[in-house]
């Protein structure tokens, strides 16, 4: 036996306890890439709150800036304490269910693996708790953003958090138990990847309910006429646009929920290429109907058109081809360019487009999910459509009420037409320049 042979043969037998040992070894390659996926695409989505304040800020009157950028970092604070307290066990219940696939349990606080896990300490088949809790946390706080934003300028602050505690630690994770947490509609075959119903058509239907009962702004429909009221600046609902934008590739790219195989990081990349054609696309519906409707481009409609691409496309990124990606979101862009107009002859009053990007999208998107996916039932899917909105609007519309009976939701003629940066908080966005 030559030397060359003798080494192999030594090294083989000195590897062998090694390579025994990798066979037992659990493979933690999954846990990793899925726990990462989390905590990336969770912290883009954090993100996308940083949209929403931009957005908003840029769509109010200068007069009210300060009280929209105040909502927003509190309503994300708030939420990211409810879902710890109430919300994340309550949503996905898991063996602990109070009523059988329609509500788990209350006051069951989330709780994190202990410091230093080790592997054969962990629970291999899915991804660490702390990533997974990250990251739904940022879905609820999207859902109370948009109400956020379509009852700007006339509502005072302290009800709105109030009903952003019940939203976020309540009605947002027991009708979310009903298709993530393994619930009746799960168990129905409902199917909506992201959210497009779970997360945006139930803010906007709490913001729907809080119009309603909010009432439209001062001067918004006066003799038959809708006044406009130009937003105090469109560089920053622009930016707060492309934020969002970015945030999404999270919030749809997350929803893979796994990351740990060749398969499933190849989806993820499907779905972000899905996802920025259904956002171009709508902004480019906007911008050519938006022309030929009145003769001029509406740079908030294109914005929201964008947006209603986005929302449009969230039930299912996974499925379509690229160009099913594009005509489903160039639909949510129209739609928007027609919701718009429709809302202000029924005197809803919604400063910055959230219904219909948000609802009337979101129903779109959920309805879209039949052409792609084939286990997908356009019964089912109506079904959770209705489910969702009959119990977010009803409640909502009871909260909005009781909270109106306690202690008033809206602010005084006075503090309106002052601005609520002033009267509601003692300061301003923009102190250096008019009020407008």
């Amino acid at each position: 036996m030559n030397l060359r042979k003798t080494l192999a043969l030594s090294a083989l037998a000195l590897a062998a306890p090694t390579m025994a040992l990798a066979q037992d070894a659990p493979d933690i390659q999954p846990y990793i890439f899925t726990t990462l996926l989390f905590l990336v695409g969770g912290f883009l989505v954090f993100w996308m709150a940083a949209g929403f304040a931009m957005l908003e800020a840029g769509l109010v009157r200068s007069k009210n800036v300060t009280m929209q950028l105040t909502k927003n970092i509190a309503l994300f604070s708030l939420a990211s304490i409810m879902y710890w307290l109430i919300g994340f066990n309550l949503m996905y219940p898991g063996d602990g269910w109070w009523v059988s696939g329609w509500m788990g349990p209350w006051f069951s606080t989330t709780s994190l693996e202990p410091v230093g896990l080790a592997a054969e300490d962990a629970a291999l088949d899915y991804a660490s708790v702390g990533s997974d809790f990250f990251f739904q946390l940022m879905f609820v706080a999207a859902t109370a953003s948009i109400v956020s934003g379509a009852l700007a300028e006339r509502i005072k602050l302290w009800p709105f958090l109030i009903f952003v505690i019940i939203l976020t630690g309540v009605m947002y994770p027991i009708s979310g138990s009903w298709q993530w947490g393994g619930g009746w509609l799960s168990e129905m075959g409902f199917s909506d990847f992201a959210g497009s119903t779970i997360v945006h058509s139930v803010g906007g239907w709490a913001a729907l309910a809080g119009a309603i009962i909010l009432g439209p702004r001062l001067g918004k429909y006066k003799d038959g006429r809708v006044n406009p009221m130009p937003g105090s600046n469109l560089a920053l609902a622009t930016l707060g646009t492309f934020i969002l934008w970015l945030g999404w590739f999270g919030f749809n790219g997350g929803s893979q929920l796994a990351a740990g195989t060749v398969g499933d990081i190849t989806d993820v990349s499907r779905i972000f290429a899905n996802t920025n054609m259904a956002a171009a696309s709508g902004a480019v519906a906007a911008l050519i109907l938006t022309q030929v409707m009145y003769k001029k481009v509406d740079l908030t409609m294109v914005l929201n058109g964008a947006l209603a691409g986005l929302v449009s496309i969230t039930a299912e990124p996974l499925a379509p081809t690229l160009f099913g990606a594009l005509w489903i979101g160039a639909i949510g862009g129209v739609i928007v360019v027609f919701a718009v107009p429709m809302l202000d002859k029924m005197k809803i009053d919604d400063v910055v487009g959230a219904i219909p990007v948000h609802l009337i999208a979101g129903i779109w998107g959920t309805i879209a999910v039949v052409f792609y996916n084939g286990d997908a039932s356009l019964v089912t899917q109506i079904t959770g459509i209705i489910a969702y909105g009959v119990f977010t609007f009803v409640v909502s519309l009871v909260v909005w009420i009781v909270l109106k009976g306690i202690m008033g939701i809206r602010v005084s003629e006075e503090a309106e037409i002052n601005g609520l940066d002033t009267s509601e908080l003692g300061m301003e966005a923009y102190p250096d320049f008019s009020k407008g």
